[in-house]
């Protein structure tokens, strides 16, 4: 089939409406959320800080810094740029296949703004609001990137499980080691990565089950009040956007049926980004001078961590990602290394992709991308 064809074919199975679409409005991520946010994130670091000089001796934190290795250093900074690009990638392929016109550098740079506001925002809310309109700023059409973007995030999903399935199987000792150790953590995580997988699975393939225990869970919900606080205000509107979404989503799954080769490209990619994640860990453990863990002990021991930060609210996870990585991975560091090896690793994590978001903020000339269109014939 030719590339022509292909676009075709992605054209006609999109869940887009027609060339006469009025532009879906998209608010973007309040002001007073992102200071709020920022002001958070500073008294992380500050206190992150504060702890290491009351803890450890100067002198000491200075030695360790002075003999680190900071070849591991550097592999742990290509392994952050590496799962940066993975990501564009994954996103760049269906744009591309939709928009010719796309640009890898605007693919990169929607990337970059997503991870700086996923990091900004609790639960990682306001990745794809910011990217959608940043998006919808160069001519792309609101249905056409929740779409795009529900189908880079199902297949990043998926191969982050897989991956960590495969992890799992061949490190079953050491994992059932660890949840012997994290009980109450391993618990709470598994069940919420087995009902959110679960609830990816049946958004794609049963959306009518989904909406029957939506509607009463969301009326339910909105009824709960914290003092004068509703938890859901308008729940006719959610539950309307909340319907529009899931069909959203299972075009998605229709979607991966028809364009086997393009989720294919976008598998690979994700499972790039997956392994360079973890790797980066690995990176911070070596830097120190630690040894006595492989690499798959310590990508088990990340999956453990990524379990506890999935269920903090906070923003990029903080202070529950700082006191996991303490906790699940204090018992293998070198003595007097690991506060430096937590900011480290948050640096590479968090910081980083802060700072370096931000960057990609910075108004540029803006191409209008062209939309594919279908033949006339």
């Amino acid at each position: 089939m030719s590339q022509k064809a292909e676009n075709q074919n992605f054209e006609e199975n999109n869940i887009v409406q027609n060339d006469a679409e009025k532009p879906t409005e998209v608010k973007k991520t309040s002001k007073k959320v992102i200071t709020l946010s920022t002001l958070f994130i500073l008294f992380i670091f500050i206190g992150t800080f504060a702890y290491m000089m009351n803890t450890d001796d100067v002198n000491s934190l200075g030695e360790i810094l002075r003999t680190a290795d900071y070849k591991w250093a550097l592999f742990g900074l290509i392994c952050l740029i590496i799962m940066w690009l993975a990501e564009a990638v994954n996103m760049h392929i269906p744009l591309k296949r939709l928009y010719p016109t796309q640009k890898f550098t605007n693919s990169v740079k929607i990337t970059m703004i997503g991870q700086l506001f996923n990091n900004l925002t609790p639960f990682s809310t306001g990745g794809q609001v910011m990217q959608v309109y940043e998006m919808g700023k160069s001519g792309k059409r609101t249905s056409d990137t929740l779409s795009i973007l529900s189908m880079k995030f199902l297949v990043q999903q998926i191969m982050m499980m897989l991956f960590t399935i495969i992890v799992l199987i061949f490190q079953f000792n050491h994992f059932q080691y660890l949840f012997n150790q994290y009980l109450v953590i391993g618990i709470i995580g598994v069940s919420i990565n087995i009902l959110l997988l679960t609830f990816l699975i049946a958004a794609g393939t049963k959306k009518e089950v989904i909406m029957k225990i939506a509607k009463p869970a969301i009326k339910l919900i909105s009824k709960i009040k914290i003092g004068k606080f509703k938890l859901i205000k308008e729940p006719e509107e959610k539950l309307k956007n909340f319907e529009k979404s899931v069909e959203n989503y299972n075009e998605q799954f229709k979607l991966i049926k028809n364009h086997k080769i393009m989720v294919l490209k976008m598998s690979i990619a994700g499972l790039i980004q997956a392994i360079a994640y973890y790797a980066i860990t690995y990176a911070v453990y070596k830097t120190f001078g630690n040894a006595g863990a492989n690499f798959w002990e310590i990508v088990t021991r990340q999956t453990f961590l990524v379990l506890l930060v999935s269920i903090v609210p906070t923003p990029g996870a903080g202070l529950g990602a700082e006191g996991g990585f303490l906790l699940i991975f204090g018992p293998i560091f070198k003595q007097g290394t690991i506060n430096l090896g937590i900011l480290f690793w948050r640096i590479y994590t968090f910081y980083l992709p802060i700072l370096i978001g931000a960057l990609f903020m910075i108004p540029t000339k803006r191409l209008i991308t062209k939309r594919f269109q279908k033949d006339k014939t």
